[in-house]
């Protein structure tokens, strides 16, 4: 078995404390469409928003918080006291950093490939400087806030079926990255459970042989980011 403990990935994100239209500070709401996402809340206070098919939730965070959502779920992290920080613990290793989410950006950018992918990569775009990657992760966050404030009316007011649609369009705007996930999901997640598989074979056989490989295995150093929901603190856990 290799990789992070069940295929998984492990960040530390510091929230944003930029404000938005509405007052609120926090993140750029978003949502997955293969991976379940879990937080452990580690310190300061907060809030996360969400669409789903419950409808709109809102559910206070502090420090032990501990909750997950399935994918499809639209999150918006909202930083009330300013230094809300957390561990993001991401199902599926990679197949996140490979285009998993899909941001709620108005119809009109969801419904324009070009303009959807020009808007959701803008702050990787080459040669910015730190300052402007992060100018642009705030205006991407903008743009997010815009369309979510809007389907947050929406399903207010119609209820959940009025997720449907973006649900949709997130799958035409993904379909075409699945077999690059398929493969990283098949090193990773499925390659660890099949290996537990085979050690409970072994073990119910009295065979130990896979134990002679024990060892200890370390991530090294953490790679600093502009994330979606604040800045992160990554590390590589694949195998």
């Amino acid at each position: 078995m290799s990789g992070f403990p069940g295929g998984t990935a492990v960040s530390i994100v510091t929230v944003y404390d930029w404000p938005t239209v509405d007052g609120q500070a926090g993140g750029s709401p978003h949502f997955h469409t293969a991976s379940t996402e879990g937080y452990v809340v580690t310190g300061g206070t907060g809030a996360v928003e969400t669409l789903s098919s419950n409808g709109y939730e809102r559910r206070d965070l502090a420090r032990g918080t501990v909750l997950w959502f399935t994918p499809g779920t639209v999150h918006r992290l909202v930083n009330l006291s300013g230094d809300l920080q957390l561990v993001v613990v991401m199902q599926n290793a990679g197949i996140p950093e490979a285009g998993d989410a899909v941001f709620t950006f108005p119809d009109e950018v969801l419904n324009d490939p070009e303009a959807y992918n020009a808007a959701a990569t803008a702050p990787g775009a080459p040669g910015l400087t730190h300052e402007q990657r992060g100018e642009a992760t705030r205006a991407r966050r903008d743009l997010a806030i815009e369309g979510y404030l809007a389907l947050r009316e929406r399903v207010e007011k119609e209820g959940p079926d009025a997720m449907k649609p973006v649900w949709d369009r997130a799958a035409r705007i993904v379909a075409d990255r699945t077999a690059v996930w398929r493969r990283l999901w098949a090193d990773g997640p499925k390659a660890q459970a099949d290996a537990t598989g085979a050690h409970l074979d072994a073990l119910a056989g009295a065979d130990a042989a896979h134990l002679c490989d024990a060892h200890v295995a370390s991530a090294g150093d953490a790679e600093g980011k502009w994330g979606m929901c604040g800045r992160l603190e990554t590390w590589d856990l694949r195998p």
